[in-house]
């Protein structure tokens, strides 16, 4: 028996399906992005009442945008209002955090390209107010998380000009925290703060 759609044209039935070859998930990488990641370690602390972190809003001015149904709307043009300036802030034991969050693909180094002059000065004025700032660096090849403080990535980034163009892994390394990679949380970093920042306090 011949089945038809409603304008005439015959159904020949499904196409046979095909088989997509899964990619084998590993509990190292689960291919989550470094921000992805930070905010699901975030939401737990939230639930668990640890801290209160969360991502800054980018602010956007929209420009045009069109309507091609009442119930929905698409937005042609649009552009940052101002420069960001850090990615996540939030209070964790009664101190202000403030923390930029990149990922690279280099397996040797982290290109200070990543970063941005109003960012860097943003730090410097954290600091200044006795806020703890830092920064959370991913070598996403190796899945490897790093904490370091603000203070060395400002000391890297102003000789940027006349030595490096990057910050050497080793010097990560040297100067920054190895961050474990978990389940919950995924990205422990206030781990990492309590033995840095609160090593002597009870």
């Amino acid at each position: 028996m011949a089945i038809r759609y409603p304008n005439g044209r015959q159904f020949n039935g499904p196409s046979p399906l095909k088989k997509t070859p899964q990619k084998e998930v590993t509990y190292s990488n689960r291919g989550m992005t470094l921000e992805e990641d930070l905010n699901e370690t975030n939401q737990f602390y939230l639930e668990k009442k640890q801290a209160v972190i969360h991502k800054k809003p980018t602010p956007v001015q929209i420009v045009q945008v069109d309507y091609p149904k009442r119930s929905a709307a698409v937005i042609k043009e649009a552009y940052f209002k101002q420069a960001s300036t850090t990615d996540y802030n939030g209070v964790y034991r009664g101190h202000y955090l403030d923390f930029e969050a990149k990922e690279t693909k280099n397996k040797t180094s982290f290109p200070l390209q990543n970063f941005h002059d109003h960012q860097i000065e943003h730090m410097k004025q954290v600091m200044i107010q006795n806020g703890i700032a830092f920064v959370i660096l991913r070598f996403s090849v190796t899945d490897e998380v790093y904490l370091l403080d603000a203070s060395h990535l400002i000391q890297f980034y102003d000789q940027k000009e006349s030595s490096r163009k990057s910050i050497r892994k080793s010097d990560i390394e040297k100067f920054g925290y190895l961050i474990k990679i978990g389940y919950h949380p995924r990205i422990d970093y206030l781990q990492v703060i309590d033995s840095v920042y609160f090593k002597n306090e009870s």
